[in-house]
């Protein structure tokens, strides 16, 4: 059986019993766990803390979870699952497009979560593998046009300049990346890059995909990268 993951948590929700029961079952899973209840202290114990993982609930005093997610993002790569008993769509799309990662509606399962973050943590950090000596780009780096993506060092460079973009981000351009020309499904990608026990809406591809042809300058409608196949999913482009 494989050992569980480690890390720190956030846990940042206005609903102290909730906030305090999601860190138990976390804790018991073997993570480390902060708890916070507004959104200008989640802020604060970002920078103090420096979590893996950030359980964000989406309504929050103060500063409301898209505008900590918002402020987060200017300093800090960790994971952000957002809490929401919102159902209206629109309030997720508005999450991810800020850099959340995932989110999980209320009510939900502990386990459950427990599992989101932990498939979370598997996933590769930057910095996690150093680039080959020597080399201005490492042995793993694809190249499509100006684009090149830096498997090793988790770099994305576009005609020379760096692009920062999250975990998420990164890993569902280097899955498209890596097969180039092959056509690859919403559902595909969720199972490479969240996870392949995920459920939830497999749009959330949509909207991260949305993020990095923002960052990449790459327009939809005439894509140089990532090219949209109707009712299908996502290949890989040229770069011309």
């Amino acid at each position: 059986m494989p050992t569980p993951p480690t890390g720190r948590i956030l846990v940042v929700d206005d609903e102290t019993d909730l906030a305090q029961l999601v860190a138990g079952y976390l804790r018991k899973a073997g993570l480390e766990v902060a708890v916070r209840h507004d959104g200008t202290e989640a802020v604060a114990a970002v920078r103090d803390f420096t979590p893996d993982v950030l359980v964000l609930d989406l309504g929050l005093p103060g500063i409301d979870g898209i505008e900590v997610c918002r402020q987060v993002r200017t300093f800090s790569d960790c994971h952000v699952l957002m809490l929401t008993a919102r159902d209206d769509e629109v309030d997720k799309i508005v999450g991810l497009s800020v850099g959340a990662d995932d989110y999980v509606t209320k009510p939900f399962s502990p386990r459950e979560l427990v599992a989101r973050v932990q498939a979370m943590l598997r996933r590769a950090r930057p910095g996690d593998a150093e680039p080959t000596a020597g080399s201005q780009h490492s042995q793993q780096a694809l190249v499509i046009g100006e684009l090149v993506v830096e498997e090793d060092s988790r770099q994305v460079h576009l005609a020379g300049e760096p692009v920062a973009l999250t975990r998420i981000e990164f890993d569902l351009l280097l899955c498209l990346a890596a097969r180039p020309q092959l056509v690859l499904s919403r559902r595909q990608l969720v199972e490479m890059v969240w996870d392949t026990h995920w459920t939830g809406d497999e749009h959330l591809v949509d909207v991260h995909i949305g993020r990095i042809r923002k960052k990449l300058g790459d327009e939809a409608t005439n894509p140089r990268f990532i090219h949209t196949i109707r009712g299908i999913g996502y290949r890989m482009g040229t770069g011309r």
